[in-house]
Parts: structure tokens; C-alpha cells; sequence
């Protein structure tokens, strides 16, 4: 066990320097400079990325400081023409149409979608173009300039009715029919009708000197050339790589009223919505999103604001954003440049390494398979290696030399031993002859001094016995005449006596037929072993009507036996009522009867099969010893011990097979009568 132990572990270590040397070799290559680019690609993904948030921060403080530099001018040029010299001087006219005129100029000059002067009562005094009903007084940009104070400019979202009483053609531009979006929050609108106003006011004198509000905004619903002008502030020519484009979108809440994003060649996506993550964010939460996001078709770096209006709700964002897939290809061929190369190098550096490595790795392997083959018993195998002048060839010439050695001696240990075992071997053989013909000697006394001493003692104990019994069966038969018509009264008794005296003697008999076979052997005579069988069971039948146990016979034998008929029954009854006691709780008893042949000589087979308990393989062993029983109080333990002796003593034999819990065979084999 423990040669073979060390000729496994050989190998075991064998490998173990081939895998450490290998992972010395490739360890670095293979999986610490893997890690090492893997984490730096990492970190420059995640910085690139985060540049590309930082530049569309930057973008959107572009777009957010034109548009508040669109609100401060409108403000600023409103202002302007309150306070002007041509303003006061209409004023001073006090003629409505020298009013609408200055205002008509003035709209266009400031590139006003609307222009009008209402007094503090709401009456709308002069207008530009002519307005279609009465417009809202109660902005708070209104109210702030007709009390006096600073002008004030905001965002302002006007209901399409609203729009209609300034001027049914912005009513008209602010309609937008929404377009089916993915993501976007469901609705259950078809149409954008409101309109998104930048909203200036500033204080102004009426004509009679009254106060009055001068009131001008731009309608931004699908305003292009003001969102062109913020693509273009904020996307330069060349500001973007190849491939990309930048884009720039005003929403009110989360519909696109004016933007450059394409829905498809030739047409914008006016009309879209926003996702519902982004709205959440930007209109729900008021966040600045800084993110990628989908638009539209595609997906952008974006970055959206949320727009408040002059009320202080959130009303709609400002979106810049530019083309992502750029460089997502830009960051996907970098990845892939940096992989071949490490591919590259890697399979012009690892060959090297592992020469490198294989040049200790070979040797030592050599050296311990060399190992193993000695410990297998092949004490000729040999490394063979050159000699080099590193230590792992010196070592391995150190080891054949050793070997040389070992091997010269073993075969002077192998010659003195084979010597040594040749004597050995003649004294033992002698020994063993010694041995067996004194082992069979002393069986032979053993056996022949118990047997006589069993016939000795069994014939003085039977003619002991014998006596006992005939004066108690003459005395039986005197008190039976005695008492004469009396027996009657005791009828039970006087058979159960007789009885057990007849069993006594037949006790004494079969002792008397162990311990002197010869002296019973009776008269021989030729029999039919299927009729023998057959007048046996009639003597069992008051065993067998005690117990739940069914019959199978099947005789086949054609030939007769030549054997006393009554020690045949002998047999057979015993081998019947030992099979009745093994099957207590019922069963099935097989008898059967056939020709059959043994060491070429021919005869016939008598078994008794029982479905019973079985036996052990130590009860088959001593089944047929004398006095040998399994049925305690009630055997004699001489029933199979006479069978045998009368079997044997016909030139016959017989056997038995058994296992516990599958019943047993006994089978009695008897050669033909000749």
C-alpha cells in the first residue's frame, strides 16, 4: 500500500512543478496584465464617458445662456422703445393709428411675434398686428410694470384660446398633432395646442398720461430659426467627430415644439415626446438630467433642463445633445486595437516563456517518471539527460549513477534471497509431509476411539435401557389384565404410556443403528423410489393435517434402487419431518423422484424441498454431525447422522442446499440397481 501510494504522489508532484513553472511563466502575461489593461480600459471608459457628460454640460450652459441672453434682449428692447424719443412723441400725438404704426415697426425691428400698449384697466390701446379679441391682463409680468416696478421678462405658457385672441395664426403655429413615442408616458392627447411665449412687459404712459403696460413676446412653438440659431451657437462646424451631430430641443412639458432632431429625412420630430424616465426626472423631480438617453431613433449623449415660467411651475425643458454611436464605435476601436496588440504581443512573448519554463520543467519530469518506473520494480530506467553544468543535470546524472548502484545491489540482494528460499523451501515442504500424515493420523485415532466409545457406550445404554422398558410394558400389560373391563376408564392414559415406551425404544434403536450399522442393515431388495415416496406419506399425515402445508410431487424416475425398503423410508420420512419443522407457519413441500447420472454412473435423485426458515452456512457445515440438532428439546440429533450412514453405506450420497429465509433441498442420490 504505501509503494503505491509513492508511485501515485510522483506523478502528482510531477505536475505540480509543470503547472507552478507554467504559472511563474504565463501568470504575468496571461492574467495580471489582463487585469491591469482590463482595469485601465475601465477607468479610461469611464472617464471618456465622463467627459462626454462634462462637454454636454457645457453645451446645455451654451444653449440655457442663449436663451436667457433671448429673454433679456426682448426685455431690454422693450424697455427700450417705452422710454424712447419716437414713443413719447406718438404719445404726445394722441392718435391710435400713429401708435399702431410705431408698434408694426417696431415688432418687425425686434422680431416680435406680438406688440401691444394696454392701460391699467386691461383696455388694449394700440396693437401690432391687430389683435382678435382681449388679451389676459393679469400676467404677472403685467402687473409687475403697471405697478412701477423693474420690467420683467419670463416664459409663459398661453392656452390656444389665448393665442387666438392675439393672433389666430399663432393659435394656428402652436398646433402640433403628437406623434406616437416608445417609452414616452401614455396619453390619452392627440394634439399640442398650447403655445410657449417668451413674455416681456415694461412700464409706459398712455395716451392723457394714464399708466399703461407696454406687452411683446415670441411665439417659440416651432420657432426653427431659434433653435437653429442654439444648434448652431452650440455645435460648431468641426466640433463634433466625423459621424456625429449635435442637436437642440425646446419642450413644452414633455412634447418637442421646436427642435432640429430628425424623425425621418426631410421632416422633424415635431410632435414627439420625451421618455417618461427623462420626464420624471426633469419635470417631477426639477433635475438637470446629464445622461445617455434615447431620442427619437437613437441614442444621444443629452442633456436636459426644466423651463419655469413666470409662475415658478416647471412648464418644459431645454435639451442639447449629440449622436453617441460615434464614439461608442471611436471607444469600441480603441478596445480593439489595444486587444490585438496585447494578442500580438502575447503570442510572440508566451512561445518564449514557455521554452524558457520547459527547459526546467522537462528535466524534472524526466527525473521523477524515472523515479516512479524504480518504484515500480524497473530498476534499469534511467533519465538519460546530457550532461549540462546547471544543477538539474548535475542532479540527474548524481541520480543515474545512484541508480547503477542500487540496481548492482538488488540483483547480489536478489541472487542471496532466491538461495535462501530454495532451502527454506525444501525444509517446509518437508514439514508440511510431516505435518499433514501426523494431522491425518491423529483424526484417524480421534475418530476411531469416539466411535468406539459412542458404540460402547450406546449398546450398554440401550441394554439399560431395554430392561427398564420391558418390565415396564410387562407390568403395563399385568395391570391392564388386572383391572380388566376397568381399562376402559383409563384408555387415554394406557395409550400415551405405550406411546412414549415406543418411543423410547425406537430412541434406543436408531443409537444402537448409529453405533452398529452393520448389525440393522436388513434384507436388500430392489425398489420403485416414486412408490417408496409415496408409502412415506401416510406415516406423516398427522404432522402434516397440524400444519398450513401443501404437497407437490413429481415422480420421473425410470430406474429402481437397490436398497432395504424400510431404511429408504427411513430416509425419506426423516428428511420429510425436518422439512414439516422448518415450516411452521405452513408452506410447500417438494417431493420429487428422477434418473440421474454421477461421475458417469447411472442412478436416481430422491429431493425434499421446503419453502421454511433455511439454514446458515455454520448449520450446513455440522448438519450431518451425530447429536447435532436446531430443534433443542425435541430432537436427537441423530436423524441425518443415520441417513447419511445409510445412504453411504448403498455406495449413494447426499447433499443439501439452503439459504436463510429461501427454504432448503435435500437430495439423495442412489445408484441403479444393477
Amino acid at each position: 500500500m504505501a509503494d503505491r501510494a509513492r508511485r501515485i504522489e510522483g506523478p502528482v508532484r510531477g505536475r505540480s512543478v509543470r503547472f507552478r513553472l507554467l504559472a511563474i511563466a504565463l501568470l504575468p502575461m496571461l492574467v495580471i496584465l489582463p487585469l491591469l489593461l482590463g482595469v485601465a480600459i475601465y477607468r479610461w471608459n469611464t472617464r471618456f464617458d465622463a467627459t462626454l457628460i462634462s462637454k454636454v454640460n457645457g453645451d446645455l450652459t451654451i444653449a440655457h445662456q442663449y436663451l436667457a441672453r433671448i429673454l433679456e434682449k426682448t426685455g431690454v428692447q422693450i424697455r427700450g422703445l417705452s422710454l424712447s424719443f419716437r414713443f413719447r412723441e406718438v404719445e404726445e400725438r394722441e392718435t391710435i393709428s400713429a401708435e399702431e404704426t410705431l408698434l408694426e415697426q417696431s415688432r418687425k425691428e425686434m422680431g416680435l411675434d406680438f406688440l401691444y400698449l394696454m392701460d391699467a384697466g386691461g383696455k388694449i390701446i394700440a396693437s401690432s398686428p391687430a389683435l382678435e379679441g382681449a388679451p389676459r391682463a393679469d400676467w404677472p409680468i403685467i402687473t409687475s410694470a403697471l405697478s412701477g416696478e423693474s420690467p420683467s421678462t419670463g416664459i409663459d405658457i398661453f392656452t390656444n384660446d389665448e393665442l387666438a385672441a392675439i393672433s389666430p395664426a399663432l393659435a394656428q403655429r402652436a398646433r402640433l398633432d403628437l406623434v406616437p413615442t416608445p417609452n414616452a408616458v401614455p396619453t390619452d392627447r392627440s394634439t399640442e395646442t398650447h403655445g410657449m411665449v417668451v413674455h416681456a412687459a415694461s412700464r409706459a404712459t398712455a395716451p392723457g398720461g394714464g399708466p399703461a403696460a407696454l406687452v411683446g413676446g415670441i411665439l417659440l412653438n416651432q420657432n426653427l430659426e431659434f433653435i437653429d440659431t442654439i444648434n448652431d451657437l452650440v455645435y460648431r462646424a468641426a466640433s463634433l467627430p466625423e459621424g456625429s451631430q449635435g442637436t437642440a430641443t425646446l419642450f413644452l412639458d414633455d412634447v418637442r415644439i421646436s427642435t432640429n432632431v430628425r424623425l425621418f429625412e426631410g421632416r422633424r420630430a415635431l410632435g414627439t415626446r420625451v421618455s417618461a424616465a427623462v420626464r420624471s426626472a426633469v419635470m417631477g423631480e426639477g433635475r438637470t438630467w446629464l445622461d445617455s438617453a434615447f431620442v427619437v431613433n437613437d441614442w444621444y449623449i443629452s442633456a436636459y433642463e426644466p423651463l419655469v415660467d413666470t409662475y415658478g411651475k416647471r412648464v418644459g425643458m431645454l435639451y442639447v445633445g449629440f449622436l453617441q454611436k460615434p464614439f461608442n464605435d471611436a471607444k469600441l476601436e480603441t478596445i480593439l486595437i489595444i486587444a490585438l496588440a496585447f494578442i500580438a504581443i502575447t503570442a510572440a512573448s508566451v512561445p518564449i516563456f514557455l521554452r524558457w519554463a520547459q527547459s526546467i520543467f522537462m528535466p524534472l519530469e524526466r527525473v521523477t517518471a524515472t523515479i516512479g518506473e524504480v518504484e515500480s520494480g524497473n530498476l534499469s530506467a534511467r533519465t538519460k539527460l546530457p550532461a549540462s553544468g546547471d544543477e538539474i543535470g548535475r542532479v540527474a546524472v548524481h541520480l543515474d549513477n545512484l541508480l547503477d548502484q542500487i540496481q548492482e545491489r538488488d540483483r547480489q540482494l536478489r541472487e542471496w534471497n532466491e538461495e535462501l528460499n530454495t532451502r527454506v523451501r525444501e525444509r517446509t515442504r518437508d514439514l508440511e509431509l510431516a505435518n499433514l500424515k501426523l494431522e491425518a493420523t491423529t483424526k484417524q485415532l480421534i475418530m476411531s476411539e469416539k466411535l468406539a466409545a459412542i458404540g460402547e457406550i450406546t449398546a450398554g445404554v440401550a441394554h439399560e435401557i431395554n430392561n427398564p422398558i420391558a418390565v415396564m410394558q410387562g407390568n403395563l400389560d399385568v395391570i391392564r389384565s388386572v383391572i380388566g373391563a376397568d381399562t376402559e376408564k383409563a384408555k387415554v392414559e394406557f395409550r400415551l404410556v405405550d406411546e412414549q415406551i415406543h418411543r423410547i425404544s425406537q430412541i434406543v434403536t436408531k443409537l444402537l443403528q448409529f453405533a452398529r450399522p452393520e448389525e440393522y442393515a436388513g434384507y436388500v431388495e430392489r425398489h420403485a423410489p416414486g412408490s417408496v415416496v409415496a408409502d412415506c406419506l401416510p406415516l406423516v399425515q398427522h404432522l402434516l393435517n397440524k400444519t398450513e402445508i401443501r404437497v407437490a410431487r413429481e415422480d420421473r424416475s425410470s430406474r429402481l434402487v437397490l436398497m432395504n425398503r424400510t431404511e429408504l423410508q427411513q430416509v425419506v420420512i426423516n428428511l420429510i419431518v425436518n422439512a414439516i419443522h422448518a415450516m411452521p407457519d405452513g408452506g410447500t413441500l417438494t417431493l420429487r423422484s428422477f434418473d440421474a447420472d454421477r461421475d458417469g454412473n447411472p442412478g436416481i435423485s430422491i429431493d425434499v424441498a421446503d419453502t421454511g426458515i433455511g439454514m446458515s452456512a455454520d448449520v450446513l457445515d455440522k448438519v450431518f454431525d451425530p447429536f447435532f440438532t436446531t430443534k433443542r428439546r425435541e430432537g436427537t440429533g441423530l436423524g441425518l447422522s443415520i441417513s447419511q450412514t445409510l445412504v453411504k453405506r448403498q455406495r449413494g450420497q447426499i447433499t443439501v442446499e439452503s439459504r436463510i429465509g429461501s427454504g432448503s433441498t435435500f437430495r439423495v442420490w442412489l445408484p441403479e440397481a444393477s
